[in-house]
């Protein structure tokens, strides 16, 4: 229970008493500016606490998103000011120091608590209504302007994720918000209709693995269902502002593990009518995730630049803007999750597993150079200065294990290490995956250009990347260590190995993402030892090359070896990930992901 305390009697005829206890507070009325103090010592710890100047006139709303919103310390609105349990000993300091003066009590604490130190969020209110009137005839006018708006209209309206994509805003948004608003209504939490988005997409695969028409059709409803759900579990997030911590772990995750599956079932269906396509299933799932590792590092990379920015692109793209049109074209043809499960869903049930995977390869390879291109661009013209903070993210995305650190020491301040990160990068990246397309597999120098990929991917990380393109070394790396395990398992012709292959990219992949959402949580990169556990990008590109050396006559084995090393990445992974996220250090937010 939370406690909310009016500073003084509130006046004849004011909702307030019940407009606070409908969001879930007790509400304590002070006789006057003293006794607050008092009431405030009362409040037994770990609470939330409120206080409400007893004159606010405003919309329910408002009041939900100053004083309930569980992500940040403090929150403040005009009349009303929150904090949680972090944040309440600055608070006492503050109503100490601010005694009685003053007309503006909840905004002088506000004040006080930005100058102690503590974050104080005031959300934006738009239309809303939040105010202190100060005498009879404002305090008509501001009931007046509460009448005049829509409250609920307005909440329903702000559950929608600004700045969706073109498929979602128009084909899911004007319906999911009202499905989100019925689940506030019966109590449902964003986490039950997560996994329930996560249940329908599994069935939607399970259908794709029958391999008949009828299944590929249920598969494509079912994949727009969990769709619906995907969209509705963050509409009701924001709509109840029901924000967790597991909440954030869940929807940060459960996107990539329904693709994931889907591609599976899809594969197996494929196979069902003798046509193998866990190679394109892989394909598809390898360039997806470059794509998303260039938005993740560029956005790290620049997220506290100091310095101008850039004025080229930001030019054009304002331009381009103008045109209307040209923003929603721009939206689609990245492929956003919105209408790159809308072209899934529509392709499975009319065409076949393997024109749906080339459709994904394509459109999914044009987003991603037109995303890369646009970003080079605007780093090749901005002349901001990276941060410590940001060339360590960028550091973190890069996972470079034990190997690196070795050659690092190894290497000391040789010539190799002079070069530029991203020159050694692009060296690395390209010696390893044009030994493992250009030699035959299970030969030694495949194996020769893996250590070689090991020394120079090491140096690349050895000073802090803050070059104008040093961002391209996370998808760099991605691309070679996903690619490597691909080409490797194709040329394998190893009955297996490809489907094995699939499940270690996606466990390794697994690990990527988590560490990008532990880094957007503020919270950092996952501990050291799981990185020197699974080996770090480098680690697992030189293994994988030695297994297929070594297990390349021995029949089945490098499937067996793969599954096995699959297995393995995902169970530490996992069980790490999992401790996290429903530990108390882990960030109370929802995640917007990517642009649906």
């Amino acid at each position: 229970m939370s406690t909310a305390i009016l500073t003084g009697p509130p006046a004849p005829g004011s909702s307030l008493d019940g407009d606070l206890r409908s969001l879930g507070f007790d509400v304590r009325t002070a006789a006057g500016p003293d006794e607050t103090g008092a009431l405030l010592a009362a409040v037994p710890a770990g609470e939330r606490v409120a206080l409400v100047d007893p004159r606010f006139v405003g919309h329910v709303h408002a009041l939900r998103l100053a004083l309930t919103d569980p992500r940040f310390p403090a929150a403040a609105a005009p009349g009303a000011l929150t904090v949680q349990n972090g944040a309440r000993p600055a608070l006492v300091r503050a109503l100490t120091a601010a005694g009685t003066e003053g007309d503006d009590l909840t905004g002088t604490l506000a004040d006080a608590l930005d100058a102690d130190g503590v974050a104080v969020h005031r959300p934006q209110l738009g239309t809303l209504v939040a105010t202190v009137p100060t005498d009879a005839e404002a305090r008509h006018e501001a009931r007046a302007a509460v009448d005049a708006v829509d409250d609920e209209a307005v909440r329903l309206r702000s559950a929608v994720k600004a700045h969706d994509g073109f498929f979602t805003t128009f084909f899911i948004s004007p319906y999911s918000r009202y499905i989100a608003r019925w689940c506030a209504r019966r109590g449902l939490t964003p986490n039950q209709v997560t996994t329930a988005s996560l249940l329908t997409a599994l069935i939607a695969a399970g259908c794709a693995a029958t391999g008949e028409r009828g299944g590929y059709i249920a598969a494509g409803v079912l994949l727009l269902v969990s769709f619906v759900l995907d969209c509705t579990d963050g509409q009701l997030a924001r709509y109840a502002l029901k924000y967790s911590t597991m909440g954030a772990w869940l929807d940060a995750t459960f996107d990539r593990a329904k693709e994931y599956a889907f591609y599976a079932g899809l594969a197996l269906g494929a196979a069902r009518n003798g046509d193998d396509v866990w190679g394109p299933a892989l394909g598809a799932m390898i360039l997806m995730t470059c794509r998303h590792v260039v938005d993740f590092s560029f956005n790290e990379a620049n997220a506290e630049s100091t310095g101008a920015t850039a004025k080229t692109s930001l030019a054009v793209s304002s331009r381009l803007d103008s045109l209307g049109w040209t923003v929603w074209a721009r939206r689609m043809i990245i492929l956003p999750i919105g209408e790159r499960w809308a072209m899934i869903a529509v392709l499975t049930a009319v065409t076949t597993p393997r024109i749906v995977f080339w459709a994904l390869i394509i459109g999914c390879a044009f987003g991603a150079c037109y995303t890369t291109a646009g970003r080079v661009l605007r780093s090749l013209t901005r002349k901001a200065k990276r941060t410590d903070r940001a060339a360590q993210a960028l550091a973190d995305l890069a996972d470079s294990g034990p190997l690196a650190a070795l050659t690092n020491r190894i290497l000391g301040r040789t010539g190799i290490l002079m070069l530029p990160p991203l020159v050694l990068a692009l060296i690395a990246t390209g010696a390893m995956i044009a030994a493992a397309l250009s030699r035959p597999f299970g030969s030694d120098q495949t194996v020769v250009a893996a250590v070689f990929y090991v020394v120079f991917a090491g140096a690349a990380v050895a000073r802090p990347l803050k070059g104008a393109l040093d961002w391209l070394l996370p998808p760099l790396f991605r691309a070679a260590e996903y690619g490597t395990i691909l080409i490797l398992a194709a040329r394998s012709e190893v009955n297996g190995a490809l489907p094995a292959a699939y499940g270690l990219v996606a466990a390794v992949a697994y690990h990527h993402y988590d560490t990008v959402y532990r880094i957007r949580g503020g919270t950092g990169a996952p501990p050291a030892w799981l990185v020197r556990t699974i080996g770090g990008h480098e680690g697992r590109t030189l293994l994988v090359t030695v297994l297929a050396a070594l297990l390349a006559s021995r029949g089945n084995d490098f499937t067996l070896a793969l599954t096995a090393l699959a297995v393995t990445i995902a169970l530490v992974v996992l069980v790490e990930s999992i401790r996290f996220w429903v530990s108390s250090g882990a960030p109370a937010v929802h995640d917007e992901g990517e642009t649906a």
